[in-house]
């Protein structure tokens, strides 16, 4: 079992011990004996914006082998693995691969919004990235001093991960798509009876995978993962989904390429208006009834694989009989569209090449941002020093900010650079940004990398020159 007692672990995972003792719990009063033993983990939160964020993707593979490790040299039937952040959870999922033991996820649940004093009708919801904003609009002049600590007092009242459809209830989606977490696993409160419950009932969950000799293999089929990522489409997930389902799937031994994205993209229209690029935070989608909904409306269309085996024992089709349909649009509620009128009519993660991507990039376009932008390059050689540069002014509108040397291999550890990005959006002007968390036209995850030769691209040649965006995003 994963998940000791890291009580001062920061926001995401402070609560995972108790999370340990409730499937603890579940376990040994169905029979079987819990072990715990924890694993390291990093808060991208603290580290954002410092050299400590070329850690964090590396960590995901620190995760997932002292997992393997433990398990394995241990011999261990089966495992219950609870991740609550951006790494732990895909590397909990890659150790599973690995090891191929009956085996539950569950994930550790999404942190309550956090309210400002004066804001008595709940108007304005905050998360983490309302910091990074804040930061953007104070040195703009918009926020005073005490105003920018107020956010920042404020944005993470308590236990859970970051609020909006960003990676960790992304991945949270996507492993609950997939049939590795119990029903619901995704869309629970980090506190709460609903989650104390969804532990228990894991622990007891993987005695039953035992019996059946049910195995996360058996589980995490091509099909699974197909079901996985029209999911997650269809609900606004983060671009690091393709990022950490192309790691479980290789560690799963299934083939799953970056343009199978792209593939079945092209029929998965774009329906949750949620957070970064929307209106609404995980805690929202919870009130109506979760991703439950979404995955019974994509079965009923045929764009799920309804024979794929959970951890139930059950099929997703089986699992998914009786679940409720969304509220009536816009009536009832209105963060989920409907199938005939959606915000955007085929993927959000646009997988692109051109000149400065010959391997790949991703871009994030939900369609409010514009299907074309031309602009000149501001280059900058690091994530420091764009960050100067912007809060100084040096970027304005019609600007294309290029940010190098960090990717997996120039960084290293592809640091997610949420500060500049947002940095740039809230002083003004509209560019190409890179990572996950974004509102304007982006285009990130480039992979400058030329398998053929082994040979490191550059873009030092963009620097005041015109770069175009890639054309057709909308379609």
């Amino acid at each position: 079992r994963v998940g000791g007692r890291p009580r001062y672990l920061p926001t995401g995972n402070r609560h995972a011990g108790e999370c340990a003792e409730q499937a603890t719990k579940g376990m040994n009063d169905a029979g079987g004996k819990a072990v715990n033993f924890s694993t390291i983990t990093v808060s991208d939160g603290i580290s954002m914006g410092t050299k400590g964020m070329r850690y964090s993707l590396v960590s995901r593979d620190v995760i997932a082998d002292s997992i393997e490790t433990t398990v394995a040299a241990e011999g261990f039937d089966g495992l219950v693995a609870i991740g609550g952040c951006d790494k732990n959870m895909p590397g909990c999922m890659l150790a599973i691969a690995r090891l191929n033991r009956p085996a539950v996820f569950v994930y550790g649940g999404t942190i309550l919004p956090g309210l400002l004093p004066h804001d008595k009708k709940e108007s304005d919801p905050m998360d983490i990235v309302s910091v990074f904003e804040a930061v953007g609009k104070h040195a703009k002049g918009e926020l005073t001093d005490e105003e920018l600590k107020e956010v920042e007092k404020y944005a993470s009242p308590g236990a859970g991960s970051c609020g909006g459809m960003y990676t960790a209830n992304t991945m949270a989606s996507a492993i609950e798509a997939l049939g590795m977490s119990l029903p619901g696993s995704s869309a629970q409160t980090a506190v709460g009876e609903a989650k104390r419950k969804d532990c228990e009932m894991a622990g007891a969950a993987v005695l039953k995978l035992l019996e059946k000799n049910i195995k996360p293999r058996d589980i995490m089929t091509r099909k699974a993962f197909e079901n996985a990522i029209t999911t997650c489409l269809a609900l606004g997930g983060s671009t690091n989904m393709i990022l950490h389902l192309l790691a479980i799937a290789y560690s799963a031994e299934v083939d799953l390429s970056i343009d199978d994205f792209a593939e079945i993209g092209a029929r998965i229209p774009l329906l949750a208006d949620v957070k970064p690029f929307g209106k609404y935070s995980m805690n929202h989608l919870i009130r109506i009834g979760g991703i439950r909904p979404m995955m019974k409306m994509l079965l009923d269309r045929g764009l799920l694989h309804g024979d794929c085996l959970t951890v139930t024992g059950e099929t997703v089709a089986e699992s998914l009989k009786g679940v409720q349909a969304y509220g009536r649009f816009p009536d009832e509620q209105d963060i989920i569209y409907p199938w005939d009128n959606p915000i955007k009519s085929s993927t959000h993660l646009r997988i692109l090449r051109g000149n400065l991507a010959p391997g790949a990039a991703v871009g994030k376009i939900t369609g409010k941002e514009g299907e074309y932008f031309k602009g000149t390059a501001k280059v900058y050689e690091g994530e420091e020093s764009a960050l100067v540069g912007i809060l100084r002014g040096d970027v304005v509108a019609g600007d294309v900010v290029v940010i190098r040397n960090e990717g997996h291999v120039g960084g290293p550890g592809m640091r997610e650079m949420l500060p500049p990005t947002r940095a740039v959006e809230k002083r003004g002007g509209k560019s190409d940004k890179f990572e996950e968390d974004l509102r304007s036209m982006a285009i990130g995850w480039v992979l400058f990398f030329d398998e053929t030769n082994r040979r490191n691209n550059t873009v030092s040649h963009c620097k005041g020159q015109c770069i175009h965006s890639f054309r057709n995003l909308r379609k």
